[in-house]
């Protein structure tokens, strides 16, 4: 019987907890979201085929409730081509890059 009511009760908490993580990261997912439409739409642009396939990996990080950095890195393999930093304010849905 305890088998039963826990496999009818194991779905509604972690639909619970699902909820509860997509509002505490929604800073970042907004973040990432804007990054990625901007960062794909500059790399869309460029003609130049390369052999290598290089692809993006991205970072968030929450400064607070408007504010994030995403970090892009371009990888081929193992091999870290170029990494780019950008400061996205989410209610502004404004994206600044950082010059290292």
């Amino acid at each position: 019987m305890k088998k039963i009511i826990a496999l009818i009760s194991f779905p509604f908490l972690l639909f619970s907890f699902g909820a509860k993580a997509n509002d505490i990261f929604s800073v970042e997912i907004e973040a990432l979201t804007l990054v990625m439409e901007q960062y794909k739409e500059n790399t869309e642009s460029s003609v130049e085929l390369d052999i290598e396939d290089i692809k993006p990996s991205y970072m968030a990080l929450k400064q607070d409730e408007c504010n994030a950095t995403v970090e892009v890195t371009e990888k081929t393999g193992l091999e870290v081509v170029n990494t780019e930093s950008f400061d996205v304010n989410v209610c502004l849905k404004e994206i600044y890059k950082v010059i290292n």
